[in-house]
């Protein structure tokens, strides 16, 4: 095969990577400081993705600057979120199995809430420069993949930096790390939960509209989010954000360079191969929990 192909698929496949990556920091984050698998993670997104195709449609609104909205809006909506549903659920026996049941169900509901307000049809976000293009020696660079790219290294790149370098990050990488004794210095648990929560819907809004930049979506694509969201959680660990981002790209760059060689229904028989293998082999995932 040209190797002129093989690496616009590569290119094509990190860029897809980058995104789920994304969405995969919010879900591993609120995974490992709470324990929670938020199913409805992605509906989340999804939603941010509609409400930028409202805004483009009815004021002209560019899909990015959307986010000036959903983003701020799904954090504050994930901090109510939190107190009302959430954290009740976090002193069940089973916090994990309660979560996936409530959040299923709360997922049901998002989409079944997009479905009358914007019908079951397939929406493609449809910008001025959707057929821009830019040509570098024999590769082609979409404008919109660009953005979508951009989009995943602010929101990864963002959510590091602050885990990492403020204080308020530092208290939610104790949560995760050291509940007990990160009580006992001071750290309001219930309070870091919250914010964690606000902060995992606020990257899923910005993966959801770079999602919308890539692909058409309708009311039910979020289920094919969240199994990507699972594949790069648990291939890059749990709580383990740079783990999760890497797994993003490896599992863009597998899927991308396996629709250069493969029919379109081997792509997901490679790549759930490949999860099984992680599990079987690593299953604490190939870079390790809560880094």
């Amino acid at each position: 095969m040209n190797a002129v192909l093989i690496i616009q698929a590569l290119m094509s496949g990190v860029v897809m990577g980058s995104v789920y990556a994304l969405l995969g920091v919010g879900f591993s984050l609120v995974w490992g400081v709470m324990g929670v698998i938020h199913i409805s993670h992605p509906a989340f997104g999804l939603l941010a993705a509609y409400l930028a195709y409202a805004l483009l449609k009815g004021l002209g609104l560019d899909p990015v600057l959307s986010l000036l909205v959903s983003a701020p809006g799904l954090f504050l909506l994930g901090i109510v979120l939190y107190r009302i549903l959430i954290r009740p659920i976090t002193r069940a026996r089973e916090t994990i199995v309660a979560s996936m049941i409530l959040t299923f169900g709360l997922a049901i509901i998002m989409e079944n809430l997009i479905h009358l307000i914007w019908s079951p049809d397939p929406r493609l976000m449809n910008v001025a420069y959707s057929t821009k293009v830019f040509l570098v020696g024999p590769f082609i660079l979409q404008l919109t993949h660009l953005i979508a790219f951009g989009l995943s290294l602010l929101g990864v790149a963002g959510l590091h930096l602050f885990l990492r370098h403020t204080l308020t990050g530092k208290a939610v990488r104790a949560a995760w790390q050291q509940p007990e004794a990160a009580q006992i210095h001071g750290v309001n648990l219930a309070r870091i939960s919250g914010l964690t929560f606000g902060l995992a819907l606020a990257t899923a809004a910005l993966g959801g509209v770079a999602l919308a930049f890539l692909y058409t979506f309708e009311p039910h694509a979020h289920n094919l989010w969240l199994i990507y969201l699972f594949l790069v959680v648990i291939v890059g660990g749990v709580g383990n954000l740079v783990g999760t981002a890497l797994a993003g790209v490896i599992i863009g760059l597998i899927t991308g360079l396996s629709l250069a060689f493969l029919p379109y229904q081997w792509v997901n028989l490679l790549t759930f191969g490949l999860l099984m293998l992680v599990l079987l082999v690593r299953p604490q995932g190939l870079f390790g929990q809560g880094g």
